[in-house]
């Protein structure tokens, strides 16, 4: 299996950024990782592994993007609106800084968003945000609205809310999206969602789910018995899903 690395200066963030690239040729996957997680993880747990056949056999090139949310969503010592700006900025770096890298390792047209934990938050709402670039969203364990507290999952907002917290939460602004052309970017790309029975996000992806039915957008809402917000559960998902 090919495997890159890669490291540059990010205006965007205006600091270091790493990724790991894992194949050579096929759909191009951004790969967020799970909260405060780091570009390594997912080949750390075995995930990248779970992938092998589909990578070397040219059909996925994986791109493991690292994550700034200890700077952002999990910054509790900074304020909730410079939070939520520095999410902002990380969607920039993604979307200006990776995508264009991805694009010039690998010409194929197909782009696929996926995550566990929060990194399927930062996939779903990317994509939800930008589905002219995606033809594919796969969301692992994930919440959809982090101002909602459940359980030991805190308000990542702590109370804050303004028109960038709003754009940014998808259970927020697809319940009101009545824009009939990005209704149909949405209905035309692949979204997959997965979540245990018993995990704490369960009742935050029957509403996405819900949202998205309501609104006549194809998906796939899938739930496995206990609770999956595991790596060895996120295992066994890629080999299905992605």
């Amino acid at each position: 299996m090919e495997r890159e690395y890669h490291k540059w200066f990010s205006p965007n963030l205006e600091k270091e950024m790493e990724l790991l690239v894992f194949g050579h040729s096929g759909a191009k996957v951004l790969f967020f990782p799970p909260r405060m997680g780091r570009f390594y993880d997912y080949e750390n747990w075995r995930v990248i592994k779970s992938l092998e056949d589909k990578i070397n056999n040219g059909d996925l090139q994986i791109f493991c993007v690292d994550s700034v949310d200890l700077e952002s969503f999990y910054n509790s010592f900074s304020h909730p609106g410079y939070r939520i700006y520095r999410h902002i900025q990380y969607e920039k770096y993604v979307l200006e800084e990776v995508l264009p890298l991805a694009n010039l390792i690998n010409n194929n047209p197909n782009i696929i968003s996926a995550g566990c934990s929060l990194g399927a938050y930062h996939a779903v709402n990317v994509a939800m945000r930008h589905p002219h670039l995606f033809c594919k969203v796969l969301g692992m364990s994930g919440r959809y609205d982090l101002t909602k507290s459940k359980g030991y999952f805190r308000d990542l907002l702590s109370g804050f809310h303004n028109d960038f917290v709003y754009f940014n939460m998808p259970n927020q602004y697809l319940k009101n999206l009545d824009d009939i052309s990005l209704i149909e970017q949405l209905d035309k790309m692949d979204i997959i969602l997965t979540i245990g029975k018993e995990d704490s996000f369960l009742e935050s992806n029957y509403t996405l789910s819900n949202i998205l039915n309501e609104k006549g957008i194809s998906h796939q809402l899938f739930e496995w018995d206990d609770e999956a917000h595991k790596a060895r559960y996120w295992r066994e998902m890629v080999k299905i899903y992605l």
